[in-house]
């Protein structure tokens, strides 16, 4: 692996700047740098700095970490939304609206935000992804996830998500994964400030019947801008009206605010919260209600949700494979 320019990184590292004076010029030149179906560990370290560029990790780039100095100051950020059109002039769908694209296995991030700042002023949908991940064992630590309509887009594989912030407004966790949020803080921003009639959905699970498991909020806290009784905690997704999902989230021992509606969920394109796996298990606050719209799991069964069981993983390592360790 080497650098056009330079010899590649001693120990398998390379240092950025949002001034482009770092080892490469910017965040997706490094990428490419790393040679296909790498088998030494990368870290990208990101000194603080807005980093304002599409990035997309193909699948035969596994084994690399993203590491920040701090999330609020580490910035990873693009405009682009369902609709726009890309460099090579095909119109982006909203999987290729994503600021940040992962394709590959053993992906990690930490004190990142992830940003697709489209305020809904240009023509074509209102999608525009932050985050799209694809891939096994993705870990996601202390980041930010900041956008409003399909902010994080979990789409398939295993995603753990520790101590991060998740803000949007529209169906802002969604996708088909096994993906874990645990001690995380999900905000429902409403993006007309001051008007009490706008709703808005946390979460969009689109899991296949055959998948035990689809999004996990443990000992999450749900907040948000919305008035009160205004945000559901979900709807069930089924892409072009697929009849083969049965769409599965599960929310325990979560902090809820009084944003959070009493109903909790919501059907969607005339599938039924019912006929779907979205269920509750000991949350509280303002917002946790338990009636026949918001259906609590039963203990035993509560029992079988573990964050290990919901990722198939043995361990949640960090650090385990970095050339930090």
């Amino acid at each position: 692996m080497k650098n056009p320019e330079r010899e590649w990184p001693i120990g398998g590292q390379i240092r950025l700047n949002a001034e482009g004076t770092g080892d490469y010029p910017t965040l997706q030149d490094a990428i490419n740098a790393i040679e296909h179906n790498n088998l030494i560990h990368v870290d990208i370290y990101l000194a603080p700095g807005t980093y304002e560029q599409p990035v997309m990790i193909d699948g035969d780039r596994p084994h690399i970490t993203l590491i920040g100095e701090d999330a609020e100051n580490t910035i990873i950020s693009f405009d682009r939304h369902a609709g726009s059109i890309l460099e090579n002039g095909d119109v982006a769908s909203t999987f290729r609206s994503a600021t940040f694209t992962v394709y590959a296995n053993h992906f990690k991030a930490r004190n990142i935000t992830f940003v697709n700042h489209y305020d809904r002023t240009g023509d074509g949908g209102a999608q525009a992804v932050a985050l799209y991940a694809y891939g096994e064992h993705h870990i996601y630590e202390n980041c930010r996830f900041i956008g409003l309509q399909d902010t994080l887009y979990v789409r398939e594989g295993s995603h753990y998500f520790k101590d991060c912030y998740i803000e949007g407004d529209v169906d802002f966790v969604f996708g088909g994964a096994r993906a874990v949020f645990d001690h995380c803080t999900l905000f429902g921003r409403n993006p007309e400030p001051g008007n009490p009639d706008k709703i808005g959905y946390v979460c969009a699970p689109c899991t296949v019947a055959a998948q035990k498991y689809g999004l996990f909020f443990i000992n999450c806290s749900v907040d948000g801008d919305f008035e009160k009784d205004r945000l559901y905690l979900g709807r069930p997704w089924h892409p072009a009206m697929n009849p083969y999902h049965n769409c599965c989230a599960v929310f325990m021992h979560c902090q809820m605010s009084d944003v959070v509606r009493e109903a909790g969920w919501k059907h969607m394109g005339g599938y039924q919260v019912r006929n779907n796996r979205l269920y509750e298990f000991e949350n509280t606050g303002a917002g946790a209600f338990v009636n026949d719209n918001r259906r609590q799991l039963d203990p035993e069964t509560a029992k079988d949700w573990t964050i290990l069981k919901v990722l198939g993983w043995e361990n949640l390592g960090w650090m385990e494979t970095s050339a930090e360790k």
